[in-house]
């Protein structure tokens, strides 16, 4: 929940407008004396309408920990900054702050030192993959190594799709001796410091050392993926204490960590044994089930004729690890020990009633496909400008990688190629995340678009996520500038002839024509091809008026844009090139004042 505290009725205005957008807020009543201390105890955030002196002074004294206080922001009578005091990244009253900025068009003070200095903070990292900090980790002093440009190691067993971070962060094998350092691992076992490891930031490197080793004496952050699936079967009325002991007995004899496990697996046959539900639940690990149809079809090394008499399958706890830890579909082509990207690590161990097996499934990359808009920063979605910051890698065509470059941040790579490489670049996108990194990938205007999103889905498949960002379009934004020529049906035609026969071209053109749609003609004209745009336009007049506008706007958005609207008798298409985007209206196209309106003919329901 959200506590909205105010004292004054201008800070009671906003803080209403804030209820009815924010989930979860609630509105206190009374002195701020007495509602901040109860918002402190009841809230996971406090939004405060008043000085953050005044907001610090009843706050401070109720304060306990990083982990355990409500993130608290201040926004002044003005509404002219949201500015978090407290929880600023464990309590998330940055992300708040920037979305109550949002809302009420005030600017975010955002003044923790990884957002100063472009990086992401340690108590963030990883946060949304599922990472969960190792209590007792050194996070002042390696936050403050990142901070001051010293060399600080990043150990991760296996490449998961991290947020970037800052140069001096260097990937490596193992830890260093005396060097501050990042862990990302499943694993409880000592980890060996060894020398460095020529990798660059964020690059794949070796796997820990085996137990047994020294810990290096640098300070250190941990984390632990959620990397591991526990396969539990189990008789009939099995306790929760007799699953819950071999579940731990054979994690800690394995050296895997419990905060890594993400779920026990069992047979759909078991979806309501109380001992397997119970052992999960106090773990806190969310329990899935699967058929044993699909679990018989797993290799596994320990087959049982006794349990596929039982419930049809020879295995449950290895074969629903595995099937679980790939990710629930169908094992086409099993490997040893694994299958896919899902390993067994543990094979069956059986008590009286239980058996438990551990696999560890294999982490998926990131694809963010993102839509930079027209041009102008401003038209460019939030979401994007987040998506672009969140990607180790980004992808992209150089002229749109400059518009940007302000926008990613230090230690992440910059893969940029020219017109005409577009295939190059998706087969690029997709091979950084199938290797697990996270990627943006971007096009102008909408990326989905006449743009990068179409080539590169064309080569991913199941083993990576993908995000898309929806970005302004050259077409919204050349509608804007004309007036309002999209008010009903239209169609975009792209009138570029390198990858697509002119017979096809022309006969979308003659389609849409006899459609009377209004009609967005990309790519209309280059150095190379100049009469395209002009035989586009007579296919038109064949079956509209003289008079029928047509509006064209050059480099709309962006510095230097120019547009104009004449009639398809009297247009010029010497006007347009590759910069241009060019609106024939249907015959219901009008002008008025000046402005392309296409009417949307409804017939208004009568009050």
């Amino acid at each position: 929940m959200i506590g909205l505290i105010t004292v004054t009725a201008g800070g009671r205005l906003a803080a209403e407008r804030l209820a009815a957008v924010l989930p979860y807020a609630h509105l206190y009543d009374g002195p701020a004396a007495s509602a901040i201390p109860l918002a402190f105890t009841e809230c996971d955030a406090i939004i405060s309408f008043l000085a953050v002196g005044a907001t610090v002074r009843i706050a401070a004294p109720l304060i306990t920990g990083k982990y355990e206080d409500p993130g608290i922001v201040c926004v002044d009578e003005a509404l002219s900054y949201a500015i978090p005091v407290l929880g600023g990244h464990a309590g998330g009253a940055n992300v708040l702050a920037r979305r109550v900025a949002g809302i009420l068009g005030a600017t975010a003070v955002i003044t923790t030192a990884a957002e100063a200095a472009g990086s992401v903070g340690l108590d963030e990292f990883g946060a949304d993959l599922g990472f969960v900090l190792e209590p007792g980790s050194d996070m002042a002093p390696v936050g403050a190594a990142i901070l001051s440009g010293e060399r600080v190691t990043l150990t991760m067993e296996h490449q998961w799709p991290v947020p970037p971070l800052p140069p001096n962060v260097v990937r490596t094998a193992q830890p260093e001796p005396g060097v501050p350092a990042i862990v990302v691992s499943d694993e409880v076992r000592p980890v060996a410091a060894g020398p460095p490891v020529a990798a660059g930031p964020l690059e794949a490197a070796g796997p820990l050392e085996a137990a047994g080793a020294a810990e290096p004496p640098g300070p250190r952050v941990t984390y632990r993926p959620p990397s591991l699936v526990v396969g539990a079967g189990g008789s009939t009325g099995v306790t929760a204490g007799e699953a819950g002991l071999l579940i731990d007995e054979a994690l800690a004899a394995a050296g895997l960590s419990p905060k890594s496990v993400r779920w026990l697996a069992t047979a759909d046959i078991k979806a309501n044994e109380p001992g397997l539900l119970d052992a999960a639940s106090k773990r806190g690990w969310r329990v899935v089930t699967v058929s044993a149809a699909e679990l018989a079809s797993v290799p596994v090394p320990t087959p049982s004729e006794i349990v596929r008499a039982a419930v049809g399958t020879p295995s449950v706890a290895e074969a629903a690890a595995l099937v679980v830890a790939e990710g629930g579909q169908q094992l086409s082509r099993p490997q040893p020990g694994g299958a896919g990207g899902a390993r067994l690590i543990v094979t069956k161990r059986a008590s009286a009633h239980a058996t438990v097996a551990v696999a560890r499934r294999r982490p998926r990359g990131r694809l963010a496909l993102i839509g930079i808009g027209p041009g102008a920063r401003d038209l460019m979605a939030p979401r994007a400008i987040a998506e672009l910051r969140r990607a180790s890698v980004v992808v992209g065509m150089d002229q749109y990688v400059g518009q940007i470059a302000d926008l990613i941040p230090p230690g992440a790579r910059v893969m940029a190629s020219g017109l005409g490489q577009e295939e190059q670049r998706a087969a690029t996108a997709i091979s950084e995340a199938l290797a697990g990194r996270a990627v943006a990938l971007i096009g102008s205007g909408d990326v989905g678009i006449y743009a990068m999103a179409s080539p590169a889905l064309e080569l991913a498949d199941e083993r990576i996520d993908v995000i898309g960002v929806p970005g302004v379009t050259a077409a919204l934004a050349a509608s804007s500038v004309l007036g309002a020529p999209l008010g009903h049906d239209h169609a975009f035609i792209s009138l570029s002839d390198l990858h697509t026969q002119w017979e096809v071209i022309e006969r979308r053109v003659r389609a849409v024509a006899e459609a009377d749609l209004v009609t967005c003609f990309y790519n209309p004209a280059s150095r190379a091809r100049s009469w395209q745009l002009g035989r586009a336009l007579a296919i038109l007049a064949e079956h509209r008026p003289p008079g029928t506008p047509v509006g064209w706007v050059r480099d709309a958005s962006r510095p230097g844009q120019s547009s104009g609207i004449a009639t398809l008798a009297r247009f010029d298409p010497a006007e347009a090139d590759m910069h241009t985007l060019v609106v024939v209206g249907s015959s219901r196209t009008t002008v008025v004042a000046g402005r392309m309106v296409t009417p949307r003919e409804y017939r208004w329901a009568a009050p």
